[in-house]
């Protein structure tokens, strides 16, 4: 593929021609954004054109009036709206109006609806980070709401920062959160870096931080790179039927281990300034000239080792660093290496416009292309551009993303909800919905990405991806819910046929393709190597990260709409799809745990993955009368209720694989999953439900939101993630569906 490349590495392109001159040093760091207290949020302003979200700040002021800010703005950001108050709710369906009245006001010019995808604490550090090592510093305002939110988000305690915002201090989150507030212009001297910086020492100084943030550290030239351990991009040159090629991995962590790769083989680190050398003073323990780099490759603080390093990885980074560098690692070999994994991110660029799969990856191949292209390349600009699409300003300030957005999925899990409320043929709703189908409609993916064998990519075809088409990653639960609410819009009376049958049944023909053989689906891919690969797992914050694993989420999204597709296509592949179905119903089944409920990998954390494993069994007609599975689901559920009617799960679930109480009581969002799975399996008793239905009514506010509570979403087990439309969609189906089963009851 052609790229545009410098006839010149920039900076350097290794360790021992890095450095710069003083006065070279001084002016970039004289180009650090200057900070302000705070930004003016009456200044804010999100574009959502194509479902690319992107925050601009208007700092000239005829601008500003002729882009009014919209209700939307201004939720985001914490402003008051000034709503009127609505007529209280006297029975769940009006609850369910009442919530429209208020979501609607969110919805996007193009019928989607968006909202933060935060919680991680390592995700926002790689975009400043790629930003400072390529030169493209953040404006600003960005750099005051970066450190107004970071600073917000400090443990009030320690003052450091988790892997996610309701974990404890770690050192993933603390050296990397601490390093970006330098980055973007906080002093040393401040106290909330004082107070981080105490945290930071008391645990071990950044020396003691996991394989993450020694790698960013080191690009920064704050490290060397003795202290990461081997990230050989020669793997890449295995061929595919090797056990542990890297086409077997997980996306997630093929795709980041393949820009790492690359910087770890040329040793690239950023130019040495004033601030990398006070970093080098302020981050650790002991002296910097003093440190064994090599020697605390694997020294890691306790709260941040989830997955240790096991035996047999530390075995291979012995030989790998003792072994086959000095011997083996020839320079022809290096060169093809190097060469493939160049190719592999040019191609995963092409792919999705630069975008990339996720943040993580998105900023180290910003930084690979500015090692290999230099930096005036497109490459890099490209990159540059569209790493604002992950950034997030919110009431605290800016954060970052898990992916450019959750414009698909929430959009799909909106409309279902005025679905199960019987509310899709109201005229009220009507145009909100129809610009919602409109927008799955354009967001459709309408083929497979170029070089697909090539690149390792799954089939996509019809699909659907998390975010957005540009994204372009498709996953079996996202594509299952999209289709599952384009299909109810579509055979609803008074509603346009915008997506003909054949672009559904390339759809179902996708869906299809993620199925396993034990009857399972996964979320991006199907598995291509086994669990036992977990023992090369180098990432030790995450666990279940090195392969596809089988989701009871994304089995039962598929399930479900499969389904809903058989009763208005039943001549579509009919066989494979009752084949399809069945098996799946049997995974189910099985992956039902002894307690009654079924682990959540997406969700927090049982109570989520029982709620759709309950829905997907009374979607093949197996409910509490008919199925022990379904009545053992459901007996969970019962098991689990608060004495207020609610139900509360705490993270904590999923880290032990035990179901937690959450300290701080009932949550809306898990009384609705509870809920809608008791319902669903049509739990014979009401009162329990109509206990849950009035405390998610008693919740909602006189303008009919819900206000924000405990985190809500997961992956890998350890980290936790934000779904703030959550609130709204789940309590309204739940609510729904309650007033479609009992119409008379008025739970008042």
């Amino acid at each position: 593929m052609a790229r545009k490349q410098a006839t010149e590495a920039p900076a350097a392109s290794n360790e021992s021609s890095k450095k710069r001159s003083s006065a070279d040093s001084d002016d970039y760091d004289a180009k650090r954004p200057r900070l302000q207290e705070s930004t003016d949020k009456a200044r804010w302003r999100l574009s959502s054109e194509g479902g690319r979200h992107t925050w601009h700040y208007l700092e000239d002021d005829e601008a500003a009036k002729k882009w009014p800010q919209s209700y939307a703005d201004k939720y985001y950001l914490g402003m008051p709206l000034e709503l009127p108050e609505l007529p209280k709710a006297t029975n769940p369906l009006d609850a369910v109006r009442n919530g429209l009245t208020f979501f609607e006001k969110l919805q996007l010019p193009e019928g989607h609806w968006g909202c933060e995808y935060g919680g991680p604490m390592f995700l926002l550090p790689g975009v400043v980070i790629a930003r400072y090592v390529t030169k493209n510093p953040v404006p600003w305002y960005y750099a005051t709401e970066i450190k107004n939110y970071l600073f917000a988000r400090a443990n009030p305690v320690d003052g450091g920062w988790g892997l996610h915002i309701e974990g404890e201090s770690t050192m993933l989150g603390t050296t990397l959160n601490y390093t970006t507030l330098r980055l973007v212009g906080v002093e040393a001297d401040h106290p909330v870096m004082v107070k981080a910086r105490a945290t930071m020492h008391k645990m071990g100084g950044a020396i003691c931080a996991p394989h993450w943030a020694k790698f960013w550290l080191t690009v920064l030239g704050i490290m060397k790179w003795d202290i990461v351990n081997p990230v050989p991009p020669e793997l890449w040159l295995l061929p595919d039927w090797v056990p542990i090629a890297p086409w077997r991995w997980w996306i997630h962590m093929r795709q980041v281990f393949l820009p790492m790769s690359y910087l770890w083989s040329k040793k690239w680190q950023a130019e040495e300034t004033d601030l990398i050398r006070e970093l080098r003073k302020e981050l650790f323990v002991e002296d910097w000239d003093k440190i064994d780099w090599a020697g605390n490759r694997n020294t890691i603080h306790p709260n941040d080792n989830y997955h240790p390093k096991t035996a047999f990885l530390n075995t291979v980074n012995w030989l790998l660093v003792n072994i086959w560098n000095p011997v083996f690692r020839t320079k022809y070999l290096v060169d093809k290496a190097e060469k493939w994994a160049s190719d592999l991110i040019d191609m995963e660029d092409e792919n999705t416009d630069y975008s990339d799969l996720a943040p993580v990856n998105a900023a180290m191949n910003t930084v690979c292309c500015y090692v290999r292209d230099g930096p005036g390349a497109y490459s890099v600009r490209r990159h540059v551009e569209r790493l604002d699409e992950v950034l997030w300003v919110n009431a605290e300030g800016m954060l970052c993303n898990g992916t450019n957005g959750v414009q698909c999925w929430d959009t799909a899990f909106a409309i279902q909800a005025i679905m199960d409320a019987g509310l899709t043929e109201d005229p009220r709703w009507r145009p909100m919905l129809i610009k919602s189908l409109e927008f799955l409609e354009d967001q459709q993916i309408r083929e497979n990405v170029k070089d697909q064998d090539k690149c390792y990519r799954h089939p996509r075809k019809g699909a659907w991806a998390f975010s957005n088409k540009d994204q372009g990653y498709a996953v079996s639960d996202c594509v299952s819910e999209a289709l599952k609410s384009v299909i109810i819009l579509q055979k609803t009376p008074g509603f346009p046929t915008l997506i003909d049958d054949q672009r559904i049944f390339d759809a179902v023909d996708t869906m299809l393709t993620y199925q396993n053989p034990s009857g399972a689906c996964s979320s991006y891919e199907t598995p291509r190597a086994g669990q036992w690969m977990e023992v090369l797992n180098a990432a030790e914050v995450f666990g279940n990260i090195m392969v596809e694993f089988e989701y009871p989420e994304c089995t039962t999204a598929v399930l479900t709409t499969l389904s809903l597709f058989k009763k208005h296509w039943p001549n579509h592949r009919t066989d494979e799809i009752d084949s399809f179905i069945t098996r799946a119903v049997k995974w189910i089944k099985s992956d039902q745990k002894p307690h009654g409920g079924w682990y959540g990998n997406w969700g927090i954390c049982f109570t989520y993955a029982t709620m759709f494993a309950l829905e997907s069994l009374a979607s093949v007609g197996e409910t509490y009368e008919t199925s022990k599975y379904a009545k053992k689901g459901c007996d969970f559920l019962i098991s689990k209720q608060r004495e207020d009617g609610g139900w509360s799960e705490s993270y904590k679930a999923c880290e032990t694989g035990e179901y937690v109480e959450h300290p701080t009581g009932s949550q809306v969002v898990m009384t609705a999953w509870a809920l809608i799975g008791l319902i669903k399996a049509k739990y014979p008793d009401i009162e329990p439900i109509k206990k849950g239905i009035k405390l998610i009514m008693d919740r909602q506010q006189p303008n009919g939101e819900w206000l924000q509570e405990a985190i809500e979403g997961v992956f890998n087990k350890s980290c936790m993630i934000s779904y703030p439309n959550y609130k709204f969609v789940f309590p309204l189906k739940a609510m729904g569906l309650f007033a479609k089963r009992y119409p008379d009851e008025k739970v008042v």
